[in-house]
């Protein structure tokens, strides 16, 4: 009998390639299959061998490349059949990554299965435009939501986050006018600071500010398109140096503004 394999659910992170973690490196360069997510960026495959069988199993709004029970059953195949597989998500696997159900799955198949954590947008975005989540004085908590609702599916508590210094939303451009109206609804003062940044931590990423009362009009005025990540809160009144390592206040009802540098070849360490 083959020995089982292994399954490795390994975080890519936040859409930079550099910013995947040393272990998932690793595993990349010694899998024997990858299923790999749409915002994977390619130069991490480059990283795989060439015997690595590569299988896409991305998802976009209602269309999905291969439904989620049906990835579950195919790493579990794979792993099997004694072969190393990673399962390679965009930011971190346990954040809105579908993770738990790929690692329950093998748990019950009696798979293994290592969960390597990735960077999630949700703060390397922020990070990336110069947004600090907390800042002392300002913002001593926050909270990660999805904007994205299965049809039938409970909406988020928004009135519940009303007490959060800063508020972070995922995969909300498409519902932002419901999160807009579902916020100012629960309390939220129309006056609350907005980013939405758009392609964070990439080549070409722009953020697009504003205040929750106006946010709507700016997007659609910005064309802004997923991969996004929104963030409310007065902690986008302020943009920090990083290389300063001090926060100053931005200028209000800034639209937009490029921030990122173009691609360029990535000098891999050898591991």
């Amino acid at each position: 009998m083959t020995p089982s394999g292994t399954v490795y659910l390994v975080g890519a992170g936040p859409g930079d390639p550099e910013l995947i973690t040393v272990k998932g490196l690793k595993y990349l360069r010694q899998a024997d299959v990858v299923l790999y997510d749409r915002l994977v960026h390619p130069h991490l495959l480059d990283q795989l061998p060439s015997r690595t069988e590569r299988i896409y199993v991305g998802k976009i709004p209602r269309h999905h490349a291969l439904p989620q029970d049906d990835i579950n059953d195919l790493l579990i195949e794979k792993a099997r059949k004694g072969r190393t597989v990673v399962r390679l998500k965009g930011g971190d696997p346990f954040v809105f990554g579908r993770g738990g159900e790929e690692s329950a799955a093998c748990s019950r198949a009696g798979v293994k299965c290592e969960v390597v954590p990735g960077i999630s947008s949700a703060i390397a975005a922020p990070a990336s435009a110069g947004i600090p989540l907390t800042h002392r004085g300002i913002s001593g908590s926050f909270a990660v939501v999805t904007g994205h609702r299965q049809p039938g599916q409970e909406d988020v508590n928004w009135s519940g986050l009303s007490g959060v210094d800063t508020l972070v939303i995922l995969m909300g451009v498409e519902r932002l006018p419901h999160i807009v109206n579902s916020l100012l609804e629960s309390g939220r003062h129309s006056n609350t600071q907005v980013a939405i940044i758009e392609r964070g931590t990439l080549a070409g990423q722009r953020v697009v500010r504003g205040i929750l009362g106006d946010i709507v009009s700016r997007s659609v005025r910005e064309a802004v398109v997923a991969p996004a990540t929104i963030v409310m809160g007065h902690v986008v009144d302020w943009t920090c140096g990083t290389a300063a390592g001090t926060c100053i206040p931005t200028e209000t009802q800034v639209s937009s503004a490029n921030t990122a540098e173009a691609d360029s070849a990535v000098n891999w360490p050898a591991l």
